[in-house]
């Protein structure tokens, strides 16, 4: 039985419960329990376990202590959950769907309790967890993480939230090895039986689940592209690693451009981006970028020119053979040199005034690399985005000391502010929590058909004007976590007129709110816990429960 049971006012004193455990506050022994482990990993486990004991207090603590709990329940200590899920497994935590599952997904589907009443599913098939490659059957906590944060950051209820991974196998050869390897053990399937299963498995997913939300989820790159493609006019689905990190990019880099043209005196259409990094989410985020140069009135065309590419080989030119699908678009046709494949060199043929990092190589971004940046601006803007910490390409303490305090920064993983030359530093963090858990709420609410590329970048576009007047004074570029409530609600408000705009929301009564009216509806449809800790012999609120 749960503390939350416990604590109710028709439940009676029992001699189970210590005689004056009900006037102490559970929520703060909880919190030294989590405090009291050194491990990153330990806190991971030990707060799976809260979830399953008691729910509701979980989600209590959750949201009273986001930014302590958020960086244990995703990355960047979920990346060491994944790569040891097999191994700290305890209890089913989601839904797990197998290629043996061939022919009665519907079937595997309605096992799972929520049924109808369900909005929204993080999938994901473990192909490509964060930068960590094919781990499998063992990415389940990304989905479950990424949920968690869909019901901290914009209220959906717990209850309507599907964690799924779809086990297809790995081509990692030691799980396949580890005798405690939870997952199937084959190697991954062909394009043609991987297109039959994904088929399938969406078909059901609508015929189940009728009103739900599917978010992709760290899909390899080449599915990543296909599946979103192949799916978005179908079916209510996006792509977080494409579209999320792209918007949530995309917002930061608008207001770092503004403080970065403000020092320079340059316009913000001579903006040039420099991408390291070109895989699924490397190329969203390029795709995303262009809206910032079409929102000044470029062309499509003039848009493309100011974004360069870089992969593993060098700067991606139209010339060179073998080139990658998703890779086309963005290469450059007005290069005729020899190959250009160090990033020195790079940089010194485009002077970037941005260098945006998403290639999972640690510290790629040398000290050379960042004077250089330096050199060629006043105020270079520096986004590494890479997760975990582990592989971002560079630190945050660097990037302020070797540029003596110019850069506009921002990360995938947090980093703490720092004192340098006797001032605080403080660092953006482009989080895809800022944008997911408002677009969804927004879809959720509208009732969209689909998930159109307006709704997204709309999303982008509120959550760069939600910074707050002190935030803006501290030139930073993006909000402040602790707010991500009414950001949500904030974004879900843009997404809904987007659906509106687009003519994709079936729920058509929105249509005649006001926005402030609106706001406050979605406000009111944010879910909170029911508060245990009791004062006075009463609950300390009206244990009301909003549900979507």
């Amino acid at each position: 039985m749960s503390f939350s049971t416990y604590n109710s006012p028709s439940f009676p004193t029992t001699p189970s419960i210590p005689p004056h455990f009900l006037s102490t506050d559970h929520r703060q022994r909880c919190l030294a329990q989590l405090r009291s482990k050194n491990d990153g990993l330990e806190k991971y486990i030990y707060l799976s376990g809260l979830k399953e004991r008691d729910p509701n207090l979980f989600y209590e603590v959750l949201l009273g202590n986001m930014l302590e709990i958020i960086p244990i329940l995703y990355t960047p200590t979920v990346g060491d959950a994944c790569s040891k899920y097999s191994h700290i497994w305890r209890r089913p935590e989601g839904l797990y769907v197998s290629i043996e599952n061939r022919g009665h997904i519907r079937d595997v589907l309605r096992s799972w309790p929520g049924g109808a009443t369900s909005r929204i599913a993080v999938v994901t098939d473990g192909s490509r967890i964060l930068g960590l490659g094919d781990l499998g059957a063992n990415g389940l906590p990304i989905s479950i993480g990424k949920l968690d944060l869909y019901i901290a950051g914009a209220g959906i209820k717990p209850a309507t939230t599907v964690p799924i991974c779809l086990d297809l196998g790995t081509n990692t050869q030691k799980f396949l090895e580890d005798p405690l390897y939870i997952g199937v053990r084959r190697t991954r399937p062909g394009v043609e039986e991987m297109d039959a299963f994904m088929n399938e498995f969406m078909e059901a997913m609508k015929e189940v689940f009728p009103s739900l939300l599917v978010q992709f989820e760290d899909f390899s790159t080449d599915n990543a592209f296909r599946y979103l493609d192949m799916f978005r006019s179908q079916y209510r689905c996006f792509n977080d690693d494409i579209q999320g990190t792209g918007a949530v990019v995309l917002s930061g880099f608008m207001n770092a451009a503004r403080l970065s043209s403000a020092a320079s005196g340059r316009p913000l259409t001579d903006h040039r981006i420099l991408f390291f990094g070109a895989g699924s989410a490397g190329i969203g985020v390029a795709k995303q970028l262009m809206s910032f140069f079409k929102l000044l009135g470029m062309t499509e065309e003039e848009a493309r020119s100011r974004i360069y590419t870089v992969d593993s080989k060098g700067l991606i030119t139209a010339d060179r053979k073998g080139l990658q699908e998703h890779k086309i678009y963005f290469a450059r046709a007005d290069y005729q040199g020899p190959p250009l494949t160090h990033l020195l060199d790079i940089i010194n043929y485009v002077k970037p005034t941005a260098l945006l990092g998403l290639s999972t190589i640690r510290n790629a971004f040398t000290e050379d690399v960042v004077r250089l940046m330096a050199s060629i601006n006043t105020r270079p803007i520096i986004f590494p985005l890479s997760n975990p910490v582990s592989l971002c390409e560079v630190d945050y303490i660097d990037a302020v000391q070797w540029t003596n305090g110019s850069v506009i920064f921002a990360s995938g993983s947090p980093y703490k502010p720092i004192e340098y030359a006797g001032k605080i530093y403080e660092p953006g963090q482009g989080n895809n929590m800022y944008i997911f858990p408002g677009v969804g709420l927004g879809t959720i609410l509208s009732k969209a058909r689909h998930v159109t590329d307006s709704m997204v970048e709309q999303a982008s576009i509120a959550l760069s004007d939600a910074l707050t007047q002190e935030e803006q004074s501290a030139d930073l570029v993006y909000p402040r976590l602790a707010r991500i409530r009414d950001i949500s609600a904030t974004i879900a408000l843009a997404v809904i007129r987007a659906a509106q705009k687009d003519g994709v929301d079936e729920n058509t009564l929105f249509r005649n709110l006001s926005d402030a009216s609106l706001l406050d509806h979605i406000k009111a449809k944010q879910w909170q816990p029911y508060p245990t800790h009791l004062q006075n012999g009463n609950s300390n609120g009206n244990g009301n429960v909003h549900r979507l």
